[in-house]
């Protein structure tokens, strides 16, 4: 058997159609692009807004500097000093005039600040950009820095909004604060300052969104890879159905992957084959015969049936498909059947077909003697018809298909050995008992007694066919000890011709030249499940003899506990084991 191809149809034709719409890898992309879009868009927002208060923070400082550097001057200290002693503030023309306004000025250019004021205690501006504001309170409260505290902030003043610093100005003795001085800078720098890091900022923002989309691409279509292109409502539907098949058949299935390790097993499967952990393991590691791991590699051939193993005493027909979605492999699904049951009510049929003609035939011929004795009546001639009566009668019976049969008693074995030997006899091979049959007791396990002898039987006759010897025949032989039954058969043929005694019961072995062909159609199963079935009983079925070249041919002994219901007394005569 080679597997066959199986497409896997698309269930898409089950949605409903309020599920139809966009396919749920395109949602699921949609919906990845816009989280990273979103966490892209925060990342970059907080970090603008880091960076300014970091550009805030950089100015301050520096406008705190300047402001030091300022309040620390002689000529401010002296100036604001004299003023607080005096209690008065200049005039507005004084101010312009003064070393303070030309210092701050001076200091303001140097550092392309917004401004540089200084004012005195009273808050009154001793320098500004705009000299007509000399002599003027300030606009933003003076404080914190009058009060001995250096700080740094962003407000909004006659010149617009800035980041500012204000420092106290102490006395020259430095005890007492006599001023303060404020510089600041404005907001535009500190956009100007960010406007350069936006680029950058731009540009890892837009590389995050493309790398993130194209994970996200990736990840969708690895996701539409991995589920075959099936929506989630779909792959819960193939589950349904998948243990529907599996668990509702009464098939064996296995399913195998593309790197021939189970994935999915059912309990028939297991029962059948004798698996406990199929899974994740090779059909090798499971021990299955070599012409089950065979199937997997002949997947050209699709035209051939499945073979026939036998596992566990069973005959089982394993068939394999590959499994195909589009030009894709997915494996193949392995299915066993059990056939044991099939072939014991096949010997069972061909047994009752055989009886039934040989009843026929019987009945054809005590009809002829009815009417010969009819005929010897009707013309009166009563004195032949007495002698031809007493002749038939003193024949006994009419002819039994078996040689001896009179040695046996039992009426399943005589129905059996009678089909059988009718078949036999059509091959030009007469069955007959061995002179030293006896059985006492009742088969009470017809079965395995049938499938035994069946093979055996068939065996022997079909060595006897091939034979190159004059006479054919073979012999059957059944002796009782006890529940026990002995089997012994042997036939004219050529012997085993130097095969090997072992050799014989290999699954699928045949003594023809086209033994494998043979053995796809059922052949070379017999001794094989012959001894599993005897060894299974506690007993077991051994080459006794070879034979020989030109006869006799080989003889075969099995030994069958348990098949018999002894009688009284049936064991007294009986056979020990080891004498058998």
């Amino acid at each position: 058997m080679h597997a066959t191809d199986t497409v896997v149809p698309v269930p898409g034709d089950r949605r409903a159609p309020g599920r139809r719409g966009l396919a749920f890898s395109t949602r699921m992309m949609a919906l990845q692009l816009g989280v990273v879009v979103l966490v892209v868009v925060l990342t970059a927002g907080i970090y603008g807004w880091l960076s300014y208060q970091r550009l805030v923070a950089e100015i301050g400082s520096k406008a705190l500097a300047v402001a030091q550097s300022v309040a620390v001057e002689d000529a401010v200290q002296d100036s604001l000093a004299a003023a607080a002693a005096a209690g008065t503030t200049p005039s507005n023309a004084a101010l312009r005039a003064g070393a303070v306004q030309r210092l701050a000025e001076a200091l303001r250019d140097r550092t392309d600040s917004l401004f540089v004021v200084i004012t005195d205690r009273r808050g009154k501006r001793w320098s500004h950009p705009d000299p007509a504001r000399l002599g003027e309170t300030v606009s933003t409260s003076p404080e914190l820095a009058l009060a001995g505290r250096e700080v740094t902030m962003l407000e909004t003043g006659t010149l617009g909004p800035s980041v500012r610093a204000k420092v106290p100005v102490w006395a020259p003795d430095g005890r007492t604060v006599v001023g303060e001085v404020s510089v600041g800078f404005s907001t535009d720098d500190v956009t100007e300052a960010l406007a350069g890091a936006i680029p950058p900022i731009l540009a890892v923002a837009a590389l995050a969104v493309v790398t993130g989309g194209t994970g996200t691409a990736l990840l969708s279509r690895r996701l539409s890879s991995d589920t075959l292109g099936l929506e989630p409502a779909e792959v819960g539907e193939l589950v349904q159905d998948q243990a529907v098949v599996l668990y509702g058949v009464s098939e064996g299935v296995i399913g195998v992957g593309e790197d021939g390790r189970v994935t999915i097993c059912n309990d028939r499967a297991r029962r059948l084959l004798g698996l406990t952990d199929p899974s994740g393991r090779t059909l090798a590691d499971l021990g299955l015969p070599p012409r089950v791991l065979a199937l997997l590699d002949a997947a050209d051939d699709a035209g051939r049936p499945g073979v026939q193993v036998v596992v566990g005493g069973s005959v089982l027909i394993v068939t394999a498909k590959r499994v195909t979605r589009g030009r894709r492999k997915l494996g193949w699904v392995v299915v066993v059947r059990d056939r044991t049951d099939v072939e014991a009510l096949s010997r069972q049929l061909d047994a009752v077909g055989a009886l039934s003609t040989a009843l026929r035939a019987q009945r054809h011929e005590f009809a002829n003697r009815l009417h010969a004795i009819s005929g010897f009546l009707r013309i009166g001639r009563h004195a032949e018809a007495t002698e031809y009566l007493d002749e038939a009668l003193g024949a006994g019976p009419l002819k039994y298909p078996v040689d001896f049969a009179g040695t046996l008693e039992d009426p399943f074995l005589q129905a059996f050995l009678g089909a059988k030997a009718m078949r036999s006899a059509e091959m030009g091979v007469p069955l007959r008992l061995g002179g030293s049959t006896l059985i006492e007791g009742r088969v009470s396990d017809p079965q395995d007694v049938t499938t035994v002898l069946g093979n055996l039987v068939d065996n022997a006759v079909t060595a006897a066919v091939r034979g190159t010897g004059g006479e054919r025949w073979a012999e059957v032989e059944l002796l009782s000890d006890g529940p026990t039954l002995y089997v012994t058969v042997a036939d004219s043929g050529d012997g085993l011709a130097g095969a090997d005694a072992e050799e014989l019961f290999a699954e699928g072995y045949s003594s023809g030249s086209e033994a494998a062909p043979r053995a796809g159609r059922g052949e070379g199963f017999g001794l094989s499940l012959s001894r599993q079935i005897a060894r299974s009983l506690g007993g077991d079925l051994w080459v006794l003899s070879p034979g020989a070249e030109g006869g006799p041919g080989a003889v075969f002994c099995a030994r069958l506990p348990g098949v018999l219901d002894a009688g009284a007394g049936a064991s007294a005569g009986g056979l020990a084991e080891e004498d058998a």
